[in-house]
């Protein structure tokens, strides 16, 4: 079992895939529409295989805006997306160039020998940055 995709409600769709192309060289799979509920919706996947759902529904109303992650997990539900990188630092920094806003600045994290940060998007979905080798808990 794998996760096959993790799925974001947003509330300008042209704008987040917009930004997540640039800033993460993702590019649409399969953009989609559901008219009876108002939702339009795209599937971005990156070259590695990540995809990500973004989804605007008319009337949705904003959620979790947490400054960092430890506030981030006062609230139960999504708390972040993770993604790996070979150079945290360099990663870092181009999210920021292309419109991110900085949670925690590169440094590293509390697992031995591996770097972590944090941004969030435009719309303040909190994504999490690493540079683990193995897999999680190894």
């Amino acid at each position: 079992m794998h996760v096959d995709h993790v799925g974001i409600s947003v509330a300008d769709l042209d704008a987040q895939v917009s930004w997540y192309q640039r800033a993460l060289g993702l590019t649409i799979a399969s953009p989609f529409e559901i008219p009876p509920i108002g939702l339009r919706g795209v599937f971005l996947v990156g070259p590695d295989g990540v995809a990500l759902e973004l989804l605007e529904r008319k009337g949705s109303q904003p959620g979790l805006n947490a400054p960092d992650a430890a506030t981030a997990l006062l609230t139960r539900g999504y708390v972040h997306i993770c993604f790996r990188a070979d150079d945290v630092d360099e990663l870092h920094a181009r999210l920021v160039a292309s419109g991110a806003t900085e949670r925690m600045a590169p440094q590293e994290a509390p697992e031995a020998g591996v770097r972590m940060s944090f941004v969030a998007d435009p719309e303040g979905n909190l994504i999490e940055l690493i540079d683990r080798s193995g897999p999680p808990g190894s």
